[in-house]
């Protein structure tokens, strides 16, 4: 392969990662959008905005596919936990504005 062939090759590459970079994006949005329809239910009846059993199911339940994807569940359970920790601030700001 030519320098210019591996350059054209890297190129195409990249493009590929940019592209599942903004599909990661979109899905994030979406996901955050039901994150915040959770975060109005509980701070309309009173729950509280972290539910560490379901924290605890949602890990176990990505390590393994992550494990099925050849993706280091560490890897996954950090990505989760940032996550995670993202939700509840926002359901903790719902709850603060919906006791306002």
């Amino acid at each position: 392969m030519t320098e210019d062939e591996a350059y054209a090759n890297l190129l195409r590459i990249r493009q590929s990662i940019d592209n599942i970079d903004a599909a990661l994006v979109h899905m994030l949005a979406e996901r955050f959008a039901y994150t915040q329809q959770v975060g109005e239910l509980k701070a309309e009846h009173g729950m509280p905005p972290s539910d560490p059993e379901r924290e605890r199911q949602q890990i176990a339940r990505l390590r393994r596919l992550a494990e099925e994807a050849h993706l280091d569940p560490e890897f996954a359970e950090k990505w989760f936990n940032f996550v995670v920790a993202e939700v509840i601030r926002h359901h903790v700001q719902t709850a603060d504005k919906r006791s306002a």
